[in-house]
């Protein structure tokens, strides 16, 4: 294979790493989740194109906004050294017409989804330029992150049903815990090269100990809104023993954390996360369509 050929076949994977495409599994079930449950039956395959195609474009966006605003810490964080923009293997004009073309494709997928979405994807986009800041004046900055991911499954209420929902707030929230909560771990890993950078996070704020308790409370809440969904909306017998499995693996990985140690886990527990995804988005669906 020539060198221009090898190029072109290997470009598309440097933007799949970028935005780490193999971690849809934390925001995409949620959004299937909450087109499924706005109505309580199949929402119809043109909607779940378009919130498909909306998601993809609004993740990659995030991820390479991130990515531009955070090229100087990354530079400079060992962990995060070898990540595209500070080796140069991607370019900066590169990574901006790629963040040009996801925003393209969140906007014509709002367009062609229910009415109020045309005029609400200003919201995630702005969500996807200030999360980044947030780690330079706030230890909170976790949930910027989680409620950011948690705007997933309230737009796709809001894309199917038009309008918003008590439940859809919910999720909103739920997701905003989840995630945040195991960002909040994930936090621990960069917790020296913070405190010598003057990030703000729940590690630097609190201590490892302290914030592994904050996680632990994050998740606890979380399932607790799921449960709360459940309850509003009536949900059967299948969503509840699905919602036990959540909360199981959820358990599991600070239960795993504590009994070995972060080091010795190291980030096995966002793979375990992942199945949180895949798995209640999963229970959603077999829900709806067996009631």
């Amino acid at each position: 294979m020539s060198s221009v050929a090898s190029a072109a076949v290997s470009r598309p994977r440097l933007f799949a790493r970028l935005v780490k495409i193999e971690h849809s599994v934390y925001a995409l079930p949620f959004a299937y989740a909450g087109a499924f449950l706005a109505e309580r039956r199949f929402p119809g395959w043109s909607d779940l194109l378009w919130i498909t195609v909306a998601m993809v474009g609004a993740r990659s966006a995030a991820m390479a906004l991130n990515r531009l605003i955070d090229a100087g810490i990354d530079a400079r964080n060992p962990r995060t050294a070898s990540r595209e923009l500070p080796t140069g293997t991607l370019r900066r004009k590169d990574v901006w017409l790629f963040t040009v073309v996801s925003i393209a494709l969140l906007v014509i997928a709002a367009f062609e989804l229910s009415p109020p979405c045309r005029y609400l994807w200003p919201i995630p986009l702005f969500a996807f330029i200030a999360y980044p800041y947030t780690k330079r004046f706030t230890a909170l900055c976790h949930y910027a992150l989680g409620l950011t991911l948690g705007l997933a499954p309230a737009a796709a209420w809001i894309a199917v049903t038009g309008h918003v929902s008590l439940e859809a707030v919910m999720l909103f929230f739920a997701v905003g815990l989840w995630v945040g909560g195991f960002d909040v771990i994930y936090g621990i890993f960069d917790l020296d090269f913070d405190r010598r950078e003057a990030l703000r996070s729940i590690p630097v704020a609190l201590g490892p100990r302290r914030a592994l308790l904050v996680a632990l409370l994050s998740h606890v809440a979380s399932v607790g809104l799921l449960a709360g969904v459940g309850s509003l909306l009536d949900l059967g017998g299948v969503y509840w023993v699905g919602l036990a499995a959540v909360a199981a693996v959820l358990a599991w990985s600070h239960i795993d954390i504590a009994r070995r140690g972060l080091d010795e886990v190291g980030m096995g527990f966002m793979g375990i996360n992942g199945v949180v995804g895949l798995l209640y988005g999963g229970v959603v669906v077999a829900e709806v369509l067996l009631r």
